[in-house]
């Protein structure tokens, strides 16, 4: 008998070790437990359910079908390390769905990758090769693939379903969706996520029910009589950048004696720095933090909002100003068709978008033309606005510094020191921002030259994390805690400025108190004097609250949430969760997020999915 046709004779075993040896690998990257008992009695017991199923019923197309089954768990496996990387989570099937959006950020993803990653392929092509052969048809033909209808297969199946369904049913309710994959085991928890979402039958709180004081009162917080700064910047323009990928620790840094954001340290000069400011995107990240930013809710649970809620009326800032005797716009650099942003911009209710076609390719960076090309194009947009006989509201969206960081050299301004490798994402992420600064500082001079700043309400934050805590390798860590002077964590990750200048309106040049995307819109409206009665927002005003609950979603397992002194993470329950100081990121045991803030959090989302669902549509 021939190696091949004791391979083929043998399929069972030897397809068996190799997608163990898979799941090894993700369970490694993911969890950090590679090989272990958990590992045997998680991942295993689905696999051979399948080939179990394939022995039974298939014939002369079985090592087809072992084949088949080979190259989608070898995918899955493959997804779950990539999606991990920069997310945090477990890839789903939702986000699986968005796979065509790996073309349009092809370099970003392919930067995230291991080599290692691909030897796991590396199976599926020497077998396929192999197999195709002519000189092994002789092998192939002698092979016994008859189906084996005996009872060890119909024993050995329902064993493993068995042990599948034993692991799955105690950590259904995991509300930490890592935990339970790890104890679920990778291919269970991907098919429970697909039973569990075709099943899904969570009731809505009627719209009726969701009011803003009910709101209020989940976020433990109380509208004032005669809120401070109400109407103090009345008939201001209003101008918000979006800083791609920009995270709080830049302002501030030298490295090597090198600022990194000179432009912005001299900024926060004559602007409020709002230094526990955090990112509240999902799985749309830029698109995401677009939304949360104009609408006051939160991002929908494991998909972007501009695939689900963009079909509907949504409330948003665009037409709160609006009804204020404001025109407005966006600019992007983007092509509008991307993330779905013309069915997103539609619902927000602008008067006008700036994308690709009004910018072209110039000085192409990323996905578009550069931020220097974006403030030198969009400057004159907003003069002709200020023309006009109404004070206009824009929001102005940086794309230069995004992931993976890949800037030309003609952009490189400074030197780092020896320690900071060219190939590393902490080098490029920090070169890429300190081009974005450069740009930036060019945008403020114009607004001011152009008599802009003193006549507009200028809001600055950055739109999500940039460099994932889940990417970087352990050298790159430690650079980052030798340059911050701290671990870099969750806290430090989620951790976006938010710079605000209003004229004539005197403020701390620091202000600490804990805030996220989500209260832009109701803080924007005080300052104008727009009323938010009518509109149902899920942020506070950040000039008259004192306590804040931030729901986090995507990036952090659900459960997660932000109070005025910790990031929480739950475990497989409230019970074994971590908290974390907003103040530097450290471990504590001591305080932390209670259980009636986490429960309060839940309920917060539950409302705003709620109230989407029922909003009336286009």
């Amino acid at each position: 008998m021939s190696l091949i046709t004791r391979f083929l004779n043998r399929r069972f075993y030897y397809f068996l070790i190799i997608l163990l040896i898979k799941s090894i690998v993700a369970r490694d990257v993911v969890f950090g437990n590679g090989f272990s008992w958990l590992t045997l009695l998680t991942e295993i017991p689905f696999i051979v359910a399948v080939f179990c199923l394939i022995e039974f019923f298939a014939g002369k197309r079985k090592m087809l079908y072992y084949l088949i089954v080979n190259v989608l768990f070898t995918a899955l496996y493959f997804s779950i390390l990539m999606y991990y990387k920069y997310y945090g989570i477990i890839v789903t099937t939702d986000a699986l769905s968005q796979a065509d959006k790996v073309t349009e950020v092809g370099e970003s993803t392919y930067s995230l990758m291991d080599p290692y990653y691909l030897l796991i392929f590396l199976d599926i092509i020497v077998i396929a090769v192999v197999l195709l052969l002519p000189k092994f048809k002789k092998a192939r033909l002698s092979a016994d693939l008859r189906p084996r209808r005996s009872k060890v297969w119909m024993a050995a199946f329902a064993l493993s379903v068995v042990v599948c369904l034993v692991n799955v049913w105690p950590n259904r309710a995991s509300m930490n969706e890592n935990k339970q994959a790890e104890e679920m085991g990778l291919l269970d928890y991907e098919v429970y996520n697909i039973i569990d979402k075709m099943m899904e039958n969570e009731p809505i709180t009627p719209i009726d029910q969701i009011t803003q004081a009910k709101i209020d009162e989940i976020k433990g917080i109380a509208e004032p009589a005669s809120p401070n700064y109400f109407g103090a910047a009345k008939g201001k323009n209003v101008i918000i950048l979006q800083m791609e990928s920009y995270q709080d620790f830049l302002i501030g840094l030298k490295v090597g004696g090198v600022e990194i954001t000179p432009n912005m340290n001299k900024l926060i000069q004559e602007a409020t720095h709002f230094t526990h400011f955090y990112a509240m995107a999902g799985q749309g990240t830029t698109s995401d933090a677009e939304y949360v930013v104009n609408t006051s809710l939160y991002v929908p649970k494991h998909k972007a909002a501009t695939d689900v809620n963009v079909d509907k009326v949504l409330p948003s800032l665009p037409k709160v100003m609006k009804e204020s005797g404001y025109s407005t716009a966006t600019f992007h650099t983007n092509s509008v068709e991307f993330w779905n942003r013309t069915e997103l911009y539609s619902s927000l209710g602008w008067d006008k978008y700036y994308d690709q076609k009004f910018y072209g390719d110039e000085d192409h960076l990323a996905f578009g033309s550069s931020d220097e090309v974006l403030y030198a194009k969009t400057l004159p947009e907003l003069v002709k606005m200020d023309q006009a006989d109404k004070p206009f509201y824009a929001q102005v969206i940086s794309m230069s510094a995004h992931h993976p960081y890949n800037l030309p050299s003609s952009k490189d301004r400074i030197e780092l020191p020896a320690e900071f490798k060219a190939d590393s994402l902490v080098t490029r992420y920090l070169k890429a921002q300190n081009y974005a600064d450069y740009a930036l500082g060019q945008f403020i001079d114009g607004l001011k030259s152009s008599g802009l700043w003193d006549d507009s309400i200028v809001l600055m934050y950055g739109d999500h994390q940039g460099l994932p805590l889940y990417s970087l390798d352990d050298e790159e860590k430690a650079l980052m805690k030798e340059m911050l002077g701290t671990e870099y964590g969750h806290t430090e990750m989620f951790n976006i400025p938010l710079i605000m200048h209003v004229p004539g309106v005197n403020q701390p040049l620091v202000n600490d108190k804990v805030g996220g995307q989500i209260d832009i819109l109701p803080t924007v409206a005080n300052l104008v004097g727009a009323s938010l009665k009518n509109q149902i927002h899920f942020g506070e005003d950040l000039l008259n609250q004192s306590s804040e609950l931030i729901p986090m979603r995507h990036f952090l397992p659900s459960g997660s949430v932000i109070n005025n002194e910790n990031l929480y993470v739950p475990g497989i329950d409230y019970e074994d969760g971590t908290n974390h100081k907003v103040v530097d990121g450290s471990e504590t045991t001591e305080g932390g997020v209670t259980e009636d803030e986490y429960n309060r959090a839940l309920e917060l989302l539950h409302l705003s999915d709620s109230y989407v669902q029922q909003l009336p549509l286009k």
